[in-house]
């Protein structure tokens, strides 16, 4: 009921009891006037808290009812907010999965500072006039962004796989020398040889170490040989995976067994000169597809 309706009740009721005061007031009036004096003040002033208490009531009543509106509307207003803040806690999290996917794929890529960096902030800018953003267009803004950040989270790891294969490619290619700060004393290929004299033919390099000295794998792999093997003394054999296989021999000791995947640049053994060797060195050769090849085409400009 209104605030409105209710005076009006409350106006029909008053008249409602003055007329029949009036009446009964009359019908006294030539008896008692005194009595009739009396009974109209107190009519009057019980009539005139009656309005006056109804009118509180009603007002109270008014004021309750948009208290509790009010009320919902706050409730309402929180459960909105408190969804967009979830939402949002989402969103962050995906971004921060994109800038660490960004600065992993910066290293396997070899990118330079700068050259892509997730971390800078990105410019932006616009004119005016700037209105107030309704709640259904922040939802569909905040889907919006989701969706491209899914888009974005997909190629980004497409592409981190195609980089991870390149970066595994490259490091199972055998890419440098198997002792560190050496030359090599003998070559591949026809020689003289150092035992009988005349010719023969050399499979691999050999590079100038001493006992003890540490052999490194030449590239990512698995072990596929680790012993001793006539001519060449302690031997280590390496499968890299992709038709290449590595040979480290004249060893002094092997320090890996067979199947030990080792990384690029692992220790495999000590130098030596086990074998058919005039001295300490490191025999090295490189097999491709089954096929002995040159060693040295895979040591760059190094050697």
């Amino acid at each position: 009921m209104t605030l409105h309706r209710t005076l009006h009740h409350s106006h029909a009721w008053l008249v409602h009891y003055i007329r029949r005061g009036g009446r009964r007031i009359a019908q006294l009036g030539g008896k008692q006037p005194l009595a009739v004096i009396g009974a109209t003040l107190v009519l009057g002033a019980a009539l005139g808290a009656s309005v006056q208490s109804g009118e509180v009531n009603a007002l109270r009543a008014e004021i309750a009812s948009q208290d509790a509106q009010l009320e919902d509307t706050r409730r309402e207003a929180q459960r909105e907010v408190n969804a967009l803040a979830a939402r949002l806690g989402e969103l962050q999290a995906q971004a921060n999965r994109l800038n660490a996917l960004g600065d992993r794929l910066t290293q396997v890529a070899q990118l330079g500072d700068g050259e892509f960096d997730f971390n800078s902030p990105v410019g932006i800018g616009g004119h005016g006039p700037v209105r107030d953003m309704a709640a259904s267009e922040l939802r569909d803004g905040i889907s919006g962004i989701d969706a491209d950040f899914a888009t974005a989270g997909g190629q980004l790891s497409v592409l981190e796989m195609l980089l991870f294969n390149r970066e595994l490619d490259r490091n199972s290619m055998p890419s440098r020398s198997p002792v560190a700060s050496s030359y090599i004393t003998s070559g591949f290929g026809r020689r003289a040889d150092p035992f009988g004299g005349g010719a023969a033919w050399h499979k691999g390099i050999d590079f100038d170490a001493r006992t003890g000295d540490t052999v490194m794998a030449v590239a990512d792999g698995v072990v596929s040989y680790s012993g001793v093997r006539s001519g060449y003394g302690n031997v280590v054999e390496i499968d890299h995976g992709n038709g290449f296989v590595t040979r480290y021999a004249h060893n002094s000791r092997n320090v890996v067994q067979v199947g030990d995947l080792v990384r690029v640049g692992r220790e495999i053994a000590k130098a030596g000169s086990t074998g058919r060797s005039t001295g300490a060195h490191v025999h090295f050769e490189v097999w491709e597809n089954g096929s002995v090849v040159n060693p040295r085409k895979f040591l760059g400009d190094k050697h």
